[in-house]
């Protein structure tokens, strides 16, 4: 269920206006679709106990997530069958997620419906990726 004003765009990925902070972040989660929305929700909930000085924002419809002064470490986004983690330094995360992408540095873990990801591995990715320079728009 999304709100009212929010559009679904391609993959179901949810419409947010950009901004900083938690506000539009939680409003992208609370606009995931279906079973998305819980995914959008634990990863949401793992990264802010995982790193103390987090900043969040919305930007090109996604949820951003960094340190203040060392950029962006990761993102996330709706596909039609998956949310896709993008760790921007994934390439330097013990083990490196997973997923290759056309960018030497960034690694993907795409979560599919019904496929619980291993929590204590995406706090040690998150911990790790927020150590390292992050991506700088």
């Amino acid at each position: 269920m999304t709100t009212p004003q929010t559009t679904l765009l391609s993959g179901g990925n949810p419409q947010i206006a950009k901004g900083d902070g938690d506000a539009p972040v939680q409003d992208y989660i609370a606009a995931m679709p279906g079973w998305k929305r819980a995914v959008g929700e634990q990863v949401d909930a793992l990264v802010g106990r995982a790193v103390a000085d987090l900043r969040k924002a919305v930007k090109w419809n996604s949820p951003f997530y960094g340190v203040e002064g060392q950029g962006w470490f990761l993102s996330l986004h709706c596909y039609t069958k998956f949310v896709r983690l993008a760790f921007f330094r994934g390439a330097s995360l013990q083990p490196p997620p997973p997923g290759l992408s056309k960018q030497p540095d960034v690694r993907y873990l795409d979560i599919r419906e019904g496929y619980t990801p291993d929590a204590a591995q995406l706090v040690r990715w998150f911990e790790q990726a927020a150590r390292l320079p992050g991506w700088r728009p």
